[in-house]
């Protein structure tokens, strides 16, 4: 079949950085089309220049077999490309056909709501979307959000339709409508380009993949015949092991015990959670994101206020604690968020080191830090943990994302936590690094201490979790031991749907 889209010898600079490379992408009519790599890859950015919110350095776009300049969305959109972007593009104080005809050319003075309405009742049935066209879009659930941003491309006459990470806010049962979705607009003609890190959604769905490596892109494969491993080795240059070794499932006593807690933090409430980690399990906390995960870690690290309910760690009621005290029980914490809450980017990396232990010994001396052995520590830390780095002086902000997440980890980590409260561990990390943190994680695990991994990958909670704690809405709706695993039953519970 013709190509409905070529983009050729795509090269785009920004000051210092070669963002894309003689990027070469040919996209077959009525296909779904992958496009892999790691985070700075160039993904984005080469989707931003298809899409026209950024304009090719030099290079070619041929779509239909023509040359195409694009030099705006709505000349995307004129051309037939749609987007519907990892973030939804949508205005929550409106409504769902208000929504879908903003920034309409044909918009008349006086908008004919009724007509368009009807027009997108019918296009969502066609499709087996239903959405009220008058529903607000702050009253829809993530995943129905997504569907009015298909139904907008759609509507608008795209041909063309590129979903950025559309699975990452989904739960397991949402993912799978999506794919009946996409093959459905595949089956009628439509193209599709899915941006994707999840190996196993791309094999499943996609008919060819194209990777990017370092802003090239590599030759494109079939997906037909091509394994996890061929793919993982094409995003990162060499073998990646995907797959833990696990100690035996040896629990001892208990390090963290939550009992009927409540709070009303900024980031969501907690509402009765009761849960208990024991020496030597990983416990995950599997969800969709914005489900009550950053309120249960904020109460047990002293963040956030406990209004109801109990916390111990060690046996020792730690409720309402300050962050230095829960630290102090041997408690590390990985946050989710690296720059606000677990470095400082104009800080060396010798200094970030020791951000929470500067002020015991032998970290100080008589009221003055003892750089002597802050030195030492660090280079044995970075040198441990695999930090690349010309040294230990080097701005921590200066570091690539999975450097500092490895700094931080490391950080943590060496002070040999009894309790690892680890929060979205490889959140932006590419397949190396995920591999290298996994196996610290589980290295822990295996030494007898707890782990709490709060992630919203479900197939890393998978992985690595001897128990799994499904989390709705700031609840807890149940726990499941490893034989219980099932992705059916904890995607029911991710929608708050119990056993």
């Amino acid at each position: 079949m013709a190509p409905i889209l070529e983009m050729k010898n795509i090269v785009k600079q920004f000051p210092g950085v070669l963002a894309n490379d003689n990027v070469n992408l040919t996209v077959e009519k009525g296909s779904i089309h992958a496009l892999m790599g790691e985070n700075g890859a160039g993904k984005s950015t080469l989707m931003n220049i298809l899409y026209g919110l950024y304009a090719p350095s030099s290079g070619q776009i041929l779509f239909n077999g023509q040359e195409i300049q694009i030099t705006s969305p709505k000349h995307a959109i004129e051309h037939g490309i749609g987007m519907v972007h990892q973030h939804f593009m949508l205005i929550p104080a409106l409504s769902v056909i208000e929504n879908v005809i903003l920034g309409r050319p044909e918009n008349k003075k006086v908008l004919d709501l009724k007509t368009d309405a009807e027009a997108f009742v019918a296009l969502g049935a066609r499709y087996s979307m239903k959405i009220d066209p008058y529903e607000l879009i702050e009253n829809l659930t993530v995943g129905q959000q997504q569907r009015v941003e298909i139904l907008k491309s759609i509507y608008r006459g795209a041909e063309l339709l590129i979903l950025d990470e559309p699975t990452a806010v989904l739960t397991p049962q949402e993912v799978t409508e999506l794919f009946k979705i996409m093959t459905q607009l595949k089956e009628e003609g439509k193209t599709i380009i899915f941006i994707s890190h999840k190996l196993k959604e791309v094999l499943t769905i996609c008919d060819t993949i194209t990777v990017l490596r370092l802003g090239k892109s590599q030759p494109s494969v079939p997906s037909a015949g091509t394994t996890r491993e061929e793919l993982a080795e094409m995003m990162v240059g060499r073998k990646v092991f995907l797959n833990v070794d696990k100690g035996p499932y040896n629990p001892g006593e208990s390090v963290l015990k939550m009992e009927n807690v409540f709070t009303k933090g900024i980031h969501g409430a907690l509402n009765d959670v009761s849960l208990d980690i024991r020496k030597g399990e990983i416990l995950g906390i599997a969800g969709v994101d914005g489900n009550g995960q950053d309120a249960l870690i904020e109460s047990i690290t002293g963040l956030d206020k406990v209004t109801q309910g109990h916390i111990f760690i060690k046996g020792n009621d730690m409720t309402n604690a300050t962050p230095r005290q829960v630290l102090e029980q041997k408690v590390s914490h990985i946050p989710a968020d690296r720059h606000k809450r677990g470095m400082v980017s104009t800080m060396s990396i010798k200094e970030n080191m020791i951000l929470i232990s500067y002020y015991k010994e032998p970290y100080q001396k008589f009221g003055f830090l003892n750089w002597k052995f802050i030195e030492e520590t660090s280079e044995e830390i970075v040198k441990r943990f695999k930090v690349k780095t010309p040294n230990i002086q080097e701005l921590g902000g200066k570091l690539s994302g999975g450097n500092q997440q490895k700094m931080v980890l490391g950080r943590e980590l060496s002070r040999d936590p009894d309790l690892c409260i680890a929060a979205h561990p490889v959140r932006g990390l590419d397949i190396g690094a995920t591999e290298y943190v996994h196996e610290c994680l589980v290295a822990e695990r295996d030494k007898g201490n707890a782990v709490l991994l709060v992630s919203t990958e479900l197939d890393e909670v998978l992985t690595l979790a001897d128990r799994i704690a499904v989390m709705y809405e700031g609840r807890i709706m149940g726990i499941l031991e490893k034989e219980e695993f099932d992705i059916t039953r904890i995607g029911m519970m991710m929608a708050g749907q119990n056993q």
